[in-house]
């Protein structure tokens, strides 16, 4: 909504336009009027919409054609004045006034016009019947009232409408031409129906109805105020109440009433509720609340967003199978303007034999989203309608950001629950296998396999008994790091193949470069251990060097069959407890598919140069 208003007053000569300024001024009809009003400023805490407002008088006598047409430019609203006993200059509101203001502008960025018929003092009757063909000729006009200067008559009403023209503009609504809403509003209050409709069965029950109306006017419906409602719906529509409910249908008639009846700041409400602008996008401070993450700090989904999103989850999950088919998760991603996940989704999460995705997979992409970039989760979260529903500020109230890293350092534990591992090493290591074989896909099924590959998977593990996420980010062979940030992570991930003798070279020579100096945990795995260990071309051997530079021995790792899925925890636990050596893991459990293991720290100083 505009933060003021700009009223410019145009008419022929004598009409009145000072004198109406004067009488809402000083509330009584002028001795005095000069030839133009001063600019006049009215504070917000008198004006009925509480926002400045700015009246500026024209002078034909006074002013230029070109000083005319940068006020024009300048105005939020023009109001044109005429004498209800004087026929020209009602003439000349469709001769002359309205193609000044609009002549040159385009059908939906017209200035909104009111028409003020002044002096009904001096006339018994209404110039109406003159008017009425004027206001149907132009669509720009908003409405036109009668009033009197003299006997302050509808002055405060004059500016009350020009206010309202502006802050509850009708032309983004509603095409009086064609007598329907316009496109772009039809969209908007499809969408907000769709977010409102908290069970998706494409009904607004009185629960639901009584919900919006709280949200949007601050007080529920009383049960009659309901009943009629829904009684002007059926009289009007065929298909506006349906099991008595508001249907979408009966829902945009009721909006078309509103405007129609010249209540458009009725929809206006429910659509900035809803987070839109005078242009009917979303705003960016609906969208992108100011969150503040400082450096070294991360962000994750809290239980507010965690129990919002479940609940999505359940509103879309038409057939209570536990899990999104296609057809459900479009229509979920109905309320956003584009597609948010592309088809990489499947290799990225979890996902059911017949490649649904079930509650678990869908909190893991929202999960790797928040984490990644929280101002898109906040956008997401924001299309769906977050603030309303969970009668929240913003989408920020369902995001954590975490303490900074170095005092997880100092710590030597850390308060999160999404970690993030870069997989790093040559081509052909097998690092795609490592990231799918986390989603318990085995290589067979890989390999048969016609997903969108990923760069990430994310899936959950258990540590100390407790349920953490792990992101799994395999890294470009072909992609250099640029800078000391670019190898960023909670945990790294060395991976070189066995049965390759110069793979390990570039795993060491990473890091020696990268990690070695820091503080960032590290783990190297030699994957495709089925092939069978060959002496790699390194000066020492993979276990010589991790001894030597106090990390874990080498894991060992395979995809045929069923991968073990120790690994996995134990590169997280790496994460969740870091210190500058890297630490190692002492002892862990085998037993199921998420075991729980137990991890000590080591504190010993690591040599700086001279090592291979």
């Amino acid at each position: 909504m505009k933060q003021d208003v700009r009223i410019l007053l145009l008419g022929e000569a004598q009409v009145g336009k000072t004198s109406l300024i004067m009488a809402l001024v000083g509330e009584e009809f002028p001795d005095e009027v000069p030839a133009r009003a001063e600019e006049i400023t009215i504070p917000a805490d008198v004006t009925p919409e509480r926002v400045p407002t700015h009246i500026v008088d024209y002078s034909e006598v006074e002013q230029t054609e070109e000083e005319l047409r940068d006020e024009i430019a300048k105005a939020n609203v023009a109001c044109i004045v005429y004498d209800v006993t004087e026929l020209s200059t009602i003439e000349k509101i469709a001769s002359k006034w309205i193609p000044l203001v609009n002549g040159h502008a385009e059908r939906n960025s017209r200035l909104p016009i009111i028409l003020v018929g002044n002096k009904s003092d001096l006339q018994c009757g209404s110039s109406m019947e003159s008017i009425l063909p004027i206001m149907n000729q132009f669509s720009e006009i908003e409405t036109c009232v009668e009033c009197s200067a003299k006997n302050l008559k509808n002055i405060s009403e004059v500016f009350y409408y020009a206010q309202k023209a502006v802050l509850h503009p009708t032309a983004p609504l509603y095409d009086p031409e064609e007598k329907q809403l316009r496109p772009h509003c039809r969209k908007a209050l499809t969408r907000i129906f769709t977010i409102s409709d908290q069970d998706n069965n494409q009904i607004l029950s009185d629960d639901e109805l009584n919900y919006f109306q709280q949200s949007c006017f601050g007080n529920p419906l009383a049960p009659q105020a309901l009943e009629d409602v829904k009684m002007v719906v059926r009289k009007n529509t065929a298909d506006g109440v349906r099991e008595n409910g508001l249907t979408l249908s009966g829902f945009l008639f009721l909006n078309t009433l509103f405007i129609q009846r010249g209540r458009h700041e009725t929809t206006w409400t429910i659509l900035r509720r809803f987070g839109y602008d005078d242009a009917l996008e979303l705003t960016d401070d609906y969208l992108y609340p100011p969150l503040r993450v400082p450096y070294d700090s991360s962000t994750e989904l809290n239980h507010f967003g965690y129990q919002f999103l479940q609940k999505i989850f359940e509103k879309h999950d038409l057939d209570g199978d536990g899990a999104l088919s296609p057809s459900e998760l479009q229509s979920f991603f109905s309320v956003f303007p584009y597609t948010p996940w592309g088809p990489e989704l499947q290799s990225t999460v979890c996902v059911s034999e017949k490649s649904l995705l079930p509650l678990h997979g869908f909190l893991c992409q929202w999960t790797l989203v928040a984490y990644l970039d929280v101002h898109r989760c906040l956008e997401h979260l924001g299309y769906l309608g977050y603030p309303i529903l969970c009668d929240q500020d913003s989408q920020t109230r369902a995001i954590t950001v975490t303490r900074e890293k170095r005092i997880d350092l100092e710590k030597g534990q850390t308060q999160r629950t999404v970690f993030l591992c870069k997989v790093i090493g040559p081509r052909g290591t097998g690092k795609s296998a490592f990231l799918r074989a986390f989603l318990g896909q085995s290589l067979e099924e890989q390999l048969q396999s016609r997903r969108e590959p990923s760069f990430y998977s994310i899936n959950t593990v258990l540590i100390g008994g407790q349920e953490k996420y792990l992101i799994l980010y395999e890294v470009d062979v072909d992609t250099d790091f640029l800078k000391q940030s670019d190898a960023g992570c909670d945990v790294a991930c060395l991976m070189y193949d066995v049965s390759d003798p110069k793979s390990f070279n570039y795993c060491a020579s990473i890091y020696k470069q990268h990690y070695m100096e820091n503080q960032t945990p590290c783990l190297f795995v030699g994957c495709k251990w089925d092939l069978g260990e060959v002496k790699q071309q390194h000066g020492i051997s993979p276990a010589e060097f991790c001894h030597k530079h106090r990390l874990p021995t080498p894991y060992h790792f395979t995809c045929q069959g069923a991968a073990d899925m120790a690994i996995y925890s134990k590169l997280a636990t790496a994460a969740a407890f870091p210190n500058s050596t890297g630490g190692s893991i002492s002892s862990f459990s085998k037993g199921g598919t998420c075991p729980i293991i137990r991890y000590e720290g080591i504190t010993t100083k690591r040599r700086s140069s001279g090592e291979p």
